[in-house]
């Protein structure tokens, strides 16, 4: 069996901190007028922000691969669910 790596505490308080700065800029980023690109800035910005979660604050940085794998399609699965009752329900609707 192997040992998982502990993370120090200044690693957590600098994830912390990143997240903080992230969610500021994701703030005044929507503030700006960036025409098409507002949603692309946002999701780019979400996505960092939950990599760094994922990596740091649920241990999945140094897990073994066969978990990683795991989250990974589980993930791509919940994601389709989500994308396939979206347009369900898209499509279902009344446009007047």
């Amino acid at each position: 069996m192997s040992e998982h790596s502990s993370s120090s505490l200044v690693t957590y308080v600098g994830i912390w901190a990143a997240l903080i700065f992230g969610t500021i800029l994701t703030y005044f980023a929507a503030r700006i007028d960036l025409g098409p690109f507002n949603a692309a800035v946002a999701l780019t910005i979400a996505t960092t922000k939950t990599l760094l979660v994922a990596l740091f604050f649920m241990h999945l940085k140094g897990a073994s691969e066969r978990l990683l794998k795991l989250v990974v399609i589980s993930t791509v699965f919940f994601l389709l669910i989500l994308l396939a009752l979206s347009m369900a329900d898209y499509g279902t609707r009344a446009w007047s």
